[in-house]
């Protein structure tokens, strides 16, 4: 399904090399992951290439070095929107 929402959570624990993928969900999933996020006022970004991409990675696996640049700016974000 070309139009399938996909949802991904991703977790930068401290002395990794990269963040990890530590959620991932297509569908009913997607949507009941983005729900929980909404409740518990998770920070959510939508980029449907990324959780396209993210969504074909392994459960625990470190992100893919070729995300790193796009996932290191949606972090940064969040620092800089977590300051204000």
């Amino acid at each position: 399904m070309k139009n399938e929402k996909k949802a991904v959570a991703l977790k930068y624990p401290e002395g990794a090399a990269a963040p990890l993928l530590v959620a991932s969900g297509k569908g009913r999933l997607a949507e009941k992951m983005l729900e929980i996020a909404e409740r518990e006022k998770i920070p959510m970004v939508k980029n449907a290439e990324l959780a396209d991409f993210l969504t074909l990675q392994e459960l625990g696996s470190v992100i893919p070095q070729e995300t790193w640049e796009i996932v290191a700016k949606i972090f940064a974000f969040f620092v800089d929107l977590k300051k204000s």
